[in-house]
């Protein structure tokens, strides 16, 4: 029963965050907000070098499209302004979507016993922080070409 409540616990609280972030408004997702800031240095550098992410981030799905009003992230390549822009607001919700689907492993003690708990964040971590690693590393790369002359 317990392994059930997670399971459906987890697919309701997806749609529930896919629904939200698919009406978070592109001009909240532009602002400089704390929530996007890091206390230390980020460069794409170091995603390549320390964790190899050319590697394996072609092997990591999409769910941009899950939802209706989502976005393909893979249907906004181009090099134009633009597409860019948009893009990069995109890296912007989807990093939302990520962190706050992880917060659920918070709610399991609710149901669940210490280790059950314990699985669900080795769940919410595993499937989650690669995709923050990826959107980070995708907006910095942005970043870098929407500043160049």
């Amino acid at each position: 029963m317990a392994a059930l409540t997670s399971t459906l616990g987890w697919l309701l609280w997806s749609v529930l965050v896919g629904a939200t972030a698919n009406r978070l408004p592109s001009g909240w997702l532009a602002r400089d907000h704390w929530f996007w800031r890091r206390p230390w240095h980020e460069q794409a550098r170091s995603f390549e070098g320390r964790l190899a992410i050319r590697r394996w981030k072609p092997w990591l799905p999409d769910a941009g499209t899950a939802l209706p009003s989502g976005v393909a992230k893979a249907s906004l390549v181009g090099r134009d302004q633009r597409n860019l822009e948009r893009l990069l607001l995109e890296t912007k919700r989807a990093e939302w979507v990520h962190l706050v689907l992880w917060l659920f492993w918070l709610v399991t003690p609710l149901w669940l016993p210490p280790a059950g708990v314990l699985i669900n964040l080795a769940f919410a971590t595993l499937f989650n922080l690669p995709c923050l690693w990826v959107q980070r590393y995708n907006r910095l790369r942005l970043q870098q070409l929407l500043t160049r002359p």
